[in-house]
């Protein structure tokens, strides 16, 4: 790595800093947690996960070293299946991240919803207002597939499936649809994260270097001149 594309010194201590919060965010949400499923528990894993694997990548950039952090796939991160062998139903969670990076796009859009209509109201002005606008007009799965018409940028997203005996009542968890999430009920997990792209261009560079490397260039016979 060439030192114009290195971290900074602080960039690596704010990320060291990160790690901090995190550590404390997790110990707060285990000592408070409401049973051994908590997904409170789980989200503040996994926020320190992300930060300390952060850290530990910056560190190495920086400074060329490591920590002793290992940090676990979403595979791992999951305990094994305790689900019913034959499920009767199933609940599909899904969490996708969207930044707002063009607010004025996101607003002129939700104008244009009231516009079609015939509505006058403040909620377009706003960009939390323009958000309820978009997301009321639209399926999340459009809105996933149109993200940067709408002045959004993608983040993290996943997709979990869990498995039960038999459908809830109805309205029973609408209140706290996120609470009572069992992991071990988990069927499958489908995760999209920048973190996975980073490990591909990763791969990527090195199969390009082994292809370039002299050591390749010996495995090639000599063009026949006469030919």
């Amino acid at each position: 790595m060439s030192d114009a594309a290195q971290p900074t010194a602080a960039e690596v201590r704010a990320a060291a800093e990160a790690v901090k919060t995190a550590l404390d965010r997790h110990l707060a949400a285990v000592e408070s947690r409401s049973g051994d499923d908590d997904p409170a528990v789980y989200e503040a894993f996994n926020q320190l996960a992300a930060a300390a694997e952060t850290y530990d990548e910056l560190l190495y950039d920086r400074y060329d070293e490591v920590t002793p952090f290992e940090i676990p796939s979403a595979e791992e991160a999951l305990p094994p299946y305790g689900g019913p062998e034959e499920p009767n139903a199933l609940s599909v969670l899904i969490r996708r991240d969207y930044a707002v990076v063009e607010p004025q796009r996101l607003l002129a859009h939700a104008q244009r919803i009231e516009e079609a209509d015939d509505e006058r109201s403040e909620a377009s002005s706003t960009v939390h207002g323009a958000l309820g606008l978009l997301f009321g007009e639209y399926e999340p799965d459009e809105i996933a597939s149109r993200h940067k018409e709408f002045g959004l940028e993608e983040g993290d997203s996943t997709l979990w499936v869990t498995a039960s005996d038999e459908i809830p009542d109805p309205g029973e968890w609408l209140e706290a649809p996120f609470e009572q999430v069992d992991p071990e009920t988990v069927v499958c997990r489908f995760d999209v994260s920048a973190v996975f792209d980073d490990d591909e261009d990763e791969e990527e560079d090195d199969d390009l270097e082994t292809a370039l490397s002299p050591e390749a260039d010996e495995d090639l016979e000599p063009l026949d001149a006469d030919r």
